[in-house]
């Protein structure tokens, strides 16, 4: 008899699950890398990497609403395009870019280690997505409710930046014209090239639909928390952009390995014990989020005999795909260990971009050719062709004008 995976995520846990991975190392890792490239116009970089990433989320609002199922973007790719090939190439370009990410995240938490004990970064690296892994064999449920309270953790860092920063938003150190660009070339690709990897922090909606045969209520529950997950998100990251540009200077944010932990120090004057606790918090969350995604991915691919059964095996004990869980998290040692951070982020930025590019291509085919069930969400054509537009500008900026 074939063990299903069990229904056991609300609207809630699903929300959370979402959001750990938005909020995770994207922002507690990257906002300086980003600071680096785009300078004081890093704010407008990370509001055009939301606006890119909001009218995909929307049309991934209407997928998951019509075909509530794992291996979400791989059965967007073949219900659109009717294409096998087109399917796995998608699936295998979701799963790298899930498991790149988990390098990338695991390198942040060498950074933020580093705060408390030095220790060597292969050795933090392999112990830290050995131990993830283990967890999210564990179950869906159990690892769902561990990344919400690691998200809740994550979430209090940001408030508590917030909080502290408060001063300095409302009597700025640098003036906020500064932050508005003249009109010109060279500010353009500043803001551009910024918003490229700064689009990595808002990936993560698109994994919720990898637990789609886990959520309660699929049709009804995806479409609020997708857009929920990004909403809040963004408020958040508007704030801690605005607060770090007011707070370091601009070097000091590019050269900086724990940013958050940096910005505490300078805002309380005292030791960022807490922030860095924090910050390793919300980037083991990031980490085991994108551990689950990529696992689902091979689960889902293999029961669609799209790779060998032996990924599709569900444990009896668990509910939970043992080998393919075992299998990325091997794939995600040898990525952290051979690439740098920012090489990390860009390779899953570009891939996203493809992929997304794809999907809305795909719902475009999709709300041409068929009626749409009962129940579910619309999203007007004009959002899936804007879509595509704008992720075909990041992807051509960064090919031809990087």
């Amino acid at each position: 008899m074939e063990i299903k995976l069990s229904r056991e995520l609300g609207i809630t846990l699903l929300l959370f699950y979402g959001l750990g991975n938005i909020v995770g190392a994207g922002i507690y890792v990257l906002v300086g890398k980003v600071a680096g490239i785009a300078g004081y116009y890093s704010l407008l970089s990370f509001v055009l990497a939301c606006v890119i990433a909001l009218f995909t989320a929307l049309s991934y609002a209407e997928l998951a609403s019509r075909y509530p199922v794992s291996a979400g973007e791989a059965v967007y790719i073949q219900e659109g395009m009717g294409r096998k090939s087109f399917s796995m190439a998608v699936g295998f370009m979701i799963v790298a870019a899930g498991l790149l990410s988990t390098a990338a995240i695991a390198q942040g938490f060498v950074g933020y280690v580093n705060q408390f004990i030095e220790l060597q970064g292969p050795i933090a690296i392999i112990f830290l997505i050995v131990m993830l892994t283990m967890i999210s064999i564990i179950g869906i449920k159990q690892s769902v409710i561990v990344a919400t309270v690691f998200t809740l953790i994550g979430l209090f860092g940001l408030l508590l930046i917030i909080y502290y920063g408060a001063y300095n938003l409302a009597h700025p150190p640098t003036s906020y014209t500064q932050l508005i660009p003249n009109l010109s070339f060279e500010n353009g690709h500043m803001i551009l090239l910024g918003s490229f990897l700064a689009f990595y922090a808002f990936i993560g909606f698109e994994d919720m639909v990898n637990v789609a045969e886990e959520v309660k209520e699929p049709k009804k529950t995806f479409p609020i928390a997708i857009l929920l997950a990004l909403g809040l998100s963004t408020l958040l990251y508007i704030l801690i952009i605005l607060v770090a540009l007011q707070t370091l200077s601009l070097e000091e944010l590019q050269n900086s390995t724990a940013p958050f932990a940096d910005m505490y120090k300078r805002l309380t004057g005292e030791e960022p014990v807490v922030i860095s606790i924090i910050g390793i918090f919300a980037i083991i969350n990031g980490a085991l989020i994108q551990l689950i995604m990529a696992s689902r991915m091979i689960y889902g691919m293999a029961r669609n005999g799209w790779l060998p059964s032996l990924f599709s095996k569900v444990s009896i004990y668990t509910k939970t795909p043992i080998i393919a869980s075992i299998g990325v998290g091997i794939i995600a040692i040898f990525f952290a260990l051979a690439l740098d951070i920012v090489a990390l982020a860009s390779y899953t930025s570009m891939l996203i971009l493809i992929v997304f590019s794809l999907v809305n291509i795909s719902l475009i085919r999709i709300k041409l050719t068929r009626q749409a069930p009962e129940g579910i969400m619309h999203v007007p054509m004009w959002v899936p062709y804007c879509a595509v537009a704008l992720n075909m500008l990041l992807i051509v900026m960064k090919l031809f004008v990087d």
